[in-house]
């Protein structure tokens, strides 16, 4: 088999990843594993695998033909049988169908507000997915939204899985002290809720000062990220929450930290609950998306309620206060992973997925 990848850009969010986390585990199962990066590069490029076929394509526009046949000759001299569009790259293939028809697309649907399904636009989608041969939901809503609302028939839920990290030079220093830090690997994104984690920060200065909070993913320098600036300083926390933008060195991060947290309002399932667990690390996460189904409350991790920032502070709390529970829950929820979230099992059934299709 002969697979494609595409993704619109290299950038640190979950849709990348994964894009780049099914180029590198393809390129060990089939004859040929691409991917094409259709408008900017980023830090992720660094752990495509050097097995992985790769183009950058540079489009300026939305009907961009130059890059348009330029994928188009790819396809035709790698002999590309299936194109793998995740999230917005689904138009990108889409046109690829138009001029170059044998090729069969599936579009994998990572949308992050998952939980504000009702205000998703239709129109678009419905005039495009009939060219499509199949969609993949990164979680169960968004299989049944497919099912209900686009009344598309070969749709298949696929979790997230983690990729161990291809070793990088970037070595990111955290500030804070070691044994002491928190960590959410989570862009400034609207639904990622980084309000919720200030309030918490806000809280737990009071009661364990030392402990210092670390916001690791793409910062977009929006009104978004600029009121998460102005609360840090109206807050007075400029010494207990650090930012640091999206980073390579994700293991690295991991290593320096002893707790992880997500304050999501929305999710699928996301990609850094999975690499919290293969890290082994205690987590206190929102109760959205898929979460639930990975994290067992009192077991493997904490899980709240989005609107209980109280009870988010106690399980926090609770971890701070005993490292015997941290070990517990990091090693508990690393099997979780393990046994359910694991490449080669979403990578098979991905395969006999496309087999049958």
């Amino acid at each position: 088999m002969r697979v494609l990848q595409i993704i619109d850009s290299l950038e640190a969010g979950g849709a990348e990843r994964m894009a780049v986390n099914y180029a590198n585990a393809l390129a060990k199962e089939i004859e040929f594993s691409g991917l094409v990066v259709t408008r900017k590069g980023g830090p992720l490029l660094n752990q495509v695998s050097k097995e992985v076929c790769y183009l950058y394509l540079n489009k300026k526009s939305v009907l961009d033909l130059k890059s348009l046949y330029k994928l188009r000759k790819f396809a035709v001299k790698n002999k590309v049988e299936v194109v793998h569009a995740h999230s917005t790259s689904f138009f990108t293939a889409f046109l690829l169908k138009l001029i170059y028809p044998k090729v069969k697309i599936i579009w994998h649907d990572h949308y992050g507000d998952s939980e504000f399904l009702s205000k998703r636009p239709l129109l678009s989608l419905r005039m495009i997915l009939p060219f499509f041969n199949g969609i993949i939901a990164v979680n169960q809503q968004l299989k049944i939204w497919a099912e209900q609302k686009i009344h598309f028939n070969n749709v298949i839920y696929l979790p997230n899985f983690p990729s161990q990290e291809i070793e990088i030079s970037e070595q990111t220093i955290l500030q804070g002290i070691q044994g002491k830090r928190i960590v959410s690997l989570a862009n400034l994104r609207v639904q990622k809720n980084h309000f919720l984690l200030l309030e918490i920060a806000k809280k737990v200065k009071i009661s364990h000062p030392e402990w210092t909070f670390h916001l690791v993913g793409k910062d977009f320098e929006d009104d978004y990220s600029k009121k998460i600036k102005t609360l840090i300083l109206d807050y007075n926390l400029e010494n207990n929450v650090f930012i640091y933008g999206s980073r390579k060195d994700i293991n690295n991060i991991l290593e320096q930290s002893s707790i992880g947290i997500l304050t999501s309002q929305s999710e699928g399932l996301p990609v850094a609950l999975l690499e919290y667990g293969l890290q082994k690390k205690a987590v206190v996460v929102t109760n959205v998306g898929e979460i639930p189904l990975l994290i067992q409350d009192g077991i493997n991790g904490f899980i709240v309620e989005t609107d209980e920032l109280q009870l988010f502070c106690d399980s926090l709390v609770k971890l701070i206060e005993n490292d015997t529970l941290r070990a517990d829950f990091g090693k508990a929820l690393q099997r979780t992973i393990t046994n359910n979230y694991s490449e080669k099992t979403v990578i098979n059934q991905y395969l006999d997925w496309l087999e049958v299709g």
